[in-house]
């Protein structure tokens, strides 16, 4: 794999990379931007065009700076040990292959997702998404290798990108809602997931039936299939180990995974609790739960989507950070 024929840099050594208001050239998606989605969809060969990259809407020479639009990402892969359960975990690596552009910060994922393009990037010459789509193709099949075809359609179009939202939309609700039927107690193996360390170095994401992944992407199914076909990879077994405390979910062998891929940061870990031993963070969380002391024992919610204050006087963001 090379990207010698590009005129920027592609790398895990920038992931991380955070790129602030006054070094943005443009954003795409994210809270400002009404409908933004990124989906995988595993389909037969026939199907696939591969290493084709298609872009519906202005790109980036045609946007200007500063300036905020909508983007839809679609990967469509093909290979015959693929299956639908894989969807979801292919998917989570955009966020993982867009961070390794040096001048793009990736955020968030599914319906949420954000990017922000930097001045530095584009002085470069890059002037095309579509250079973002070969990045990703070449890196899915890379570092994927049961990935044997791959195309992909980038839409920045508002008008465009409606129904292959509302598309979007139906496919993570058809996964959520395979996911409810399961509990903890039902299986005797919970997943971790290290994904998002490059943002957060001492975050690990315990993945239970219960408990998804934080992002809100990765359901115990997901996270099985995942580390079945790549054990060594970001998403991994967590074998429970013995339940300490059934209320709060504590498990011996949560602690002594978030002990590890915390390198010593973290020892103990409640899955069920906001309070005591909470599960760690990274930056990609869909809503937040906080304390209102003035009612002794009262939780609160905020969405992220939402753009108002919560009853404690702060925004979503200001929690957030």
């Amino acid at each position: 794999m090379s990207f010698s024929d590009l005129p920027f840099d592609v790398g895990p050594v920038y992931e991380g990379e955070r790129i602030r208001g006054n070094q943005m050239y443009v954003e795409l998606g994210g809270p400002k931007i009404e409908k933004h989605f990124e989906l995988v969809r595993v389909r037969p060969e026939k199907d696939i065009k591969d290493n084709d990259v298609k872009l519906i809407g202005p790109d980036i020479d045609k946007m200007e700076e500063g300036s905020r639009h909508p983007i839809g990402i679609l990967v469509e892969v093909a290979g015959p040990e693929l299956e639908e359960d894989l969807e979801a975990v292919f998917e989570r690596r955009v966020h993982e292959f867009c961070n390794f552009v040096n001048g793009i910060m990736h955020l968030n994922q599914r319906y949420t997702n954000w990017m922000r393009i930097s001045k530095q990037l584009v002085e470069k010459g890059f002037n095309s998404l579509k250079m973002l789509g070969t990045v990703l193709i070449r890196l899915y099949k890379a570092e994927l290798p049961i990935i044997k075809q791959a195309q992909v359609t980038l839409i920045t179009d508002a008008k465009e990108i409606e129904a292959p939202y509302e598309n979007a939309m139906k496919v993570y609700n058809a996964r959520d809602e395979r996911a409810r039927g399961l509990h903890d107690e039902d299986v005797d193996m919970f997943y971790g997931c290290v994904l998002c360390q490059s943002f957060a170095p001492t975050h690990a994401c315990c993945i239970t039936p219960d408990r998804m992944s934080l992002c809100g992407s990765i359901s115990w199914f997901d996270a099985r299939a995942a580390a079945r076909v790549d054990p060594k990879g970001p998403l991994y077994e967590v074998p429970p180990g013995e339940c300490l405390n059934e209320l709060a979910g504590e498990f011996t062998g949560v602690n002594e995974m978030i002990k590890k891929r915390s390198l010593g940061e973290i020892e103990r870990l409640y899955l069920y609790s906001g309070m005591d031993f909470p599960h760690t963070s990274c930056g990609c969380f869909e809503a937040i739960d906080f304390f209102i002391p003035e009612t002794g024992v009262g939780h609160g919610i905020i969405d992220r989507n939402h753009d108002g204050v919560a009853i404690n006087g702060l925004p979503f963001s200001a929690m957030a950070n």
